[in-house]
């Protein structure tokens, strides 16, 4: 199973603990993302130190930037989602690509396909695809993708398909369940991946939107034009089923343990990202239970977040 393994240089000084193959380590150029996205320019103002920065708290300005950083980056030319639907922060989504490859460089195992090159499973794709797009611009990877959402379906296969990703996206019909209904007989995985829903209902996921425009705010009252954090539209968006579900992201996690087991043959590892900290007990927990073989947890950093993946196998 090929993988890069060159880390790449970067003479800017580095975000918190980004991966060091992370492309987005230094601080954003400015003038090369405007020359990729001149309706950027507008959103662009300076801060108390002097130094450029985007507007954060702006829907727009995020989904901008990424369009220009993807272009930049990772030469994709064609992308967009749907009004309201989530818009990734691209470097925290890169570098869970870049330890995934990490982890399978670290434990590598016999092949189950034909296939060359590695093949994973993104549970909850999203309309933004932006997992299969890194997969594949990083490592070539090939992915099947899944959302109980059929128009993020629809437009993750448009991303797909427009840019010549490899990616097969499979709406997921019953609710219910995480792996059942897409993996078929046929399938197997080098490993899974998941950015579970956080929150266990619409009002925490309001609540901890408006703390997300505060933070980015970082204690000011005001936005570089003078805005006020509260009166702000929160800058990532997000559906419902991206930004909660019932019993939250633990619920989810503890769901997607029971079922993996099931698949067990299918898939060398499972990975989900797990958000909060407090979670790790239980899920180390449920993971003795359903006896999988090996547990790994990879902590991330991302800008000011701390957050950690979990992996595991039954082989």
């Amino acid at each position: 199973m090929p993988q890069n393994q060159n880390p790449e240089a970067t003479p800017k000084p580095s975000k918190t603990e980004l991966h060091p193959r992370n492309k987005h380590k230094g601080r954003y150029d400015f003038k090369k993302i405007m020359e990729a996205s001149p309706e950027l320019k507008k959103y662009i103002g300076r801060n108390k130190y002097g130094l450029e920065t985007i507007d954060f708290f702006n829907s727009t300005a995020v989904r901008l930037l990424n369009q220009a950083l993807l272009k930049m980056d990772y030469g994709i030319a064609h992308w967009d989602i749907p009004e309201g639907y989530l818009c990734p922060p691209i470097p925290g989504r890169a570098d869970y690509i870049h330890h995934i490859s990490d982890l399978l460089a670290a434990h590598p195992a016999p092949s189950q396909h034909p296939q060359d090159t590695v093949v994973a499973l993104d549970i909850g794709t999203g309309s933004n695809c932006i997992y299969p797009i890194l997969g594949h611009c990083e490592y070539k990877w090939k992915f099947v993708g899944s959302d109980i959402d059929a128009l993020s379906v629809k437009s993750a296969r448009a991303i797909a398909k427009a840019n010549g990703i490899k990616a097969d996206i499979r709406l997921q019909e019953n609710e219910k369940e995480i792996f059942g209904g897409i993996i078929q007989d046929t399938d197997y995985f080098d490993f899974t991946m998941c950015n579970p829903p956080f929150h266990s209902s619409a009002a925490e996921a309001i609540s901890a939107n408006k703390r997300k425009v505060r933070n980015l705010s970082k204690g000011k009252a005001t936005n570089y034009k003078g805005e006020k954090p509260d009166e702000i539209q929160v800058s990532f968006g997000g559906q419902h089923n991206e930004l909660w579900c019932k019993g939250g992201e633990l619920r989810f996690i503890k769901n997607m343990i029971a079922e993996s087991q099931e698949y067990k043959d299918q898939v060398t590892w499972f990975t989900t990202l797990v958000s909060k900290h407090s979670h790790l007990g239980q899920i180390e927990n449920d993971l003795r239970f359903a006896h999988a073989k090996k547990v790994k947890v990879i902590p991330m950093g991302q800008g000011n977040k701390n957050s950690r993946i979990v992996a595991w196998t039954f082989q």
